[in-house]
This record gives structure tokens, sequence and C-alpha cells, in this order.
């Protein structure tokens, strides 16, 4: 298990800057975004990678009621040859 922190970007005047940036044992590993999904519930949509990835991971990270978050994502399929 590896502890990643949440960490506030000052964005400036950067429109598609991340909210945050994520950082594992002092390193940057992703970005977050702030998102609200259709049925108006907020979540961020966030970007892993690392060197050892074969591909960055792309997720959302959802807080439940009791202040826990889930985080949801899925392997790219391999294209058929």
């Amino acid at each position: 298990n590896v502890k990643v922190k949440l960490v506030p970007n000052d964005k400036g005047d950067t429109e598609n800057a991340p909210d945050f940036h994520l950082q594992a044992a002092g390193h940057e590993v992703g970005a977050a975004w702030k998102k609200t999904s259709e049925a108006g519930r907020e979540y961020l949509s966030v970007s892993i990678d690392d060197p050892s990835f074969p591909a960055t991971v792309y997720a959302r990270l959802i807080e439940n009621e009791d202040g826990t978050h889930d985080l949801i994502w899925s392997r790219n399929k391999p294209k058929a040859a």
C-alpha cells in the first residue's frame, strides 16, 4: 500500500490546471480535478502515472457519507489485433 496525499494547486489563471497534485513519498504521481456528476454528486477526476505503470491510470475518487473515499477505476482493454 502507498499513501497518497492530495495537495491543493494554486491554479492562478490557468483554467484547465488540476485542482490538486497527488504526491507519494514526496514525489508527484498524478493530478485531480473537481467535477460534478450528472446527478449532482461531487467527485475528483484523477490521473495517476508512474514509470513502473504500463499506462496512466484514470479514476474517480468519490467521498462516502462516513467520510471515507472510494477510488473507482478500470483497466483499459487491449485493442484487438
